[in-house]
């Protein structure tokens, strides 16, 4: 339901009647990958800390780690867009069969 009550209003709707995960998906987004970035970034120098062999094992490892990882939260997160939508389109097609909308799909032979 969109009435444009606004981040901040969406956040204290305490009926639950706005939803904020569509609003702030993209931010989390950029945030995790920043998170799994930084986190690469330390485990290399960590491993160049130790000794070179493993600071090398670790700049050919982390990247791939670092992908894994944005893959996954990536589709975390497209599933988590998915019920929402799902949850919209069902809303939608309760609210045309309660105002006698009609519909493509036809139960029975004509």
């Amino acid at each position: 339901m969109e009435t444009g009550k606004g981040f901040l209003g969406a956040l204290f709707d305490f009926s639950f009647s706005e939803f904020i995960t569509k609003k702030v998906i993209r931010i989390l987004y950029i945030i995790l990958v920043l998170f799994c970035g930084l986190g690469a970034l330390f485990f290399i120098f960590a491993g160049f800390a130790q000794s070179v062999v493993s600071g090398l094992l670790f700049l050919i490892i982390s990247p791939l780690i670092f992908l894994l990882y944005v893959i996954l939260i990536r589709i975390a997160l497209e599933i988590y867009l998915v019920i929402f939508q799902i949850g919209d389109h069902t809303r939608e097609i309760a609210e045309q069969g309660r105002h006698g909308g009609g519909t493509a799909y036809s139960a029975g032979p004509k």
